[in-house]
């Protein structure tokens, strides 16, 4: 592919307003944008989504940093690269830090297909247009007003982040904006063994679904109170790789994985789970890191494949930024998201806007 360079940019982007859950509140985000250069002067955007403390994935912003500069990206033979897929051998040396490897398997991707000339929906084999737009709500004292906007811009899927004991009160305000509003919750691994009765009372609620209860990993007590539970439970921060979603479905630990390219190490790897999940019959949803427009349009990409028949943490530009750093910013149209059409991941980043918000660079020559 004849990469001649990679260039890490760390940047904040202020959100309009604060991202609230029970693990924290963010109010800027911090991410590493990773460009992809080669000799003819095509460039490819990644985006690594880790956060700035270990609140999600033991994973940070600075972690990444590092492990991209000292390790990941001298190892790898750039001139002998011919597929994004390629990298996953050069990964190998690696323990763990996916999120630092998707952003740069991220920028391979975009780069590779804006060279075959067409879409990264087309290149992996996406099959729809547009993608249903799902928001996520933090705990925030305006939720009802949160709520009725969302459903005035058509959003399908309402995903509340939750309190240890307000669940119900929090459901119960949705419902109040309209009671036939498709509902989630997601407790970050929250709970304990010693709340699966309080959950099983939550089946009264005829959820969507209750993303990942208990703590990252921890297939046997998902499994248990799957056993019991009517409501699906999804499963997010214990799939962190193709091996975890096969472990989770044959264990029957749950019956929804999402996806997300950061958390499971890059693209290649979402395919293979979204793949596996197809033919389990699992259904899957692209989940969302609070990202850039770049992060975003790979996302879409990915929820463009078959198998993705649950709205996920899909979303306009301005659902948490004043101004991304993509032109045009990602627009929900009716409920629903344009699949980009273009080369790539299909958008155009604003180059002078990612330089105001950029905090440092790191350039790295390679092929040299």
């Amino acid at each position: 592919m004849d990469i001649t360079k990679i260039v890490l940019r760390h940047i904040k982007l202020p959100l309009t307003a604060p991202f609230r859950t029970h693990q924290g509140t963010i109010t800027n985000r911090s991410l590493i944008i990773v460009e992809a250069h080669d000799s003819e002067g095509w460039c490819g955007y990644g985006e690594v989504t880790a956060f700035n403390a270990p609140f999600y994935t033991y994973e940070t912003t600075s972690t990444a940093w590092d492990i991209l500069i000292n390790f990941i990206i001298p190892q790898i033979q750039f001139g002998e690269l011919e597929h994004p897929c390629d990298l996953s051998k050069s990964f190998q040396s690696v323990m763990g830090h996916p999120m630092a490897k998707a952003g740069l398997e991220g920028a391979i991707w975009d780069l590779f297909s804006k060279k075959q000339n067409v879409s990264l929906r087309e290149l992996i084999g996406g099959t729809s247009e547009t993608v249903r737009a799902g928001a996520v709500l933090s705990l925030s004292d305006s939720l009802e007003e949160d709520v009725r906007g969302l459903k005035d811009n058509g959003y399908q899927r309402y995903k509340l982040k939750v309190n240890l004991g307000q669940e119900e009160e929090l459901i119960k305000k949705v419902q109040k904006v309209d009671p036939d509003l498709p509902i989630m919750i997601d407790a970050n691994g929250m709970y304990s063994e010693n709340n699966i009765p309080h959950l099983l009372e939550l089946d009264q609620y005829g959820l969507m679904m209750i993303e990942q209860p208990f703590q990252a990993g921890d297939f046997f007590l998902h499994k248990k109170l799957q056993k019991q539970l009517k409501t699906p439970i999804c499963l997010d921060e214990s799939v962190m790789s193709f091996h975890d979603a096969k472990q989770a479905v044959e264990l029957e630990s749950c019956k929804v994985i999402n996806i997300k390219i950061s958390r499971v190490g890059g693209l290649s790897e979402a395919i293979k789970i979204h793949d596996f999940c197809l033919q389990k019959d699992i259904p899957v949803w692209c989940g969302g890191m609070v990202e850039s427009g770049i992060s975003k349009a790979h996302n879409l990409a990915l929820a463009s494949l078959p198998n993705f028949t649950i709205p996920g943490d899909l979303s306009g530009s301005s659902r948490y930024f004043e101004k991304d750093i993509i032109k045009p910013e990602i627009e929900v149209v009716n409920g629903m998201i344009k699949v980009p059409e273009q080369p790539g991941i299909g958008v155009e980043v604003d180059k002078n806007y990612l330089k105001e918000v950029t905090l440092d660079v790191h350039q790295a020559h390679v092929n040299e």
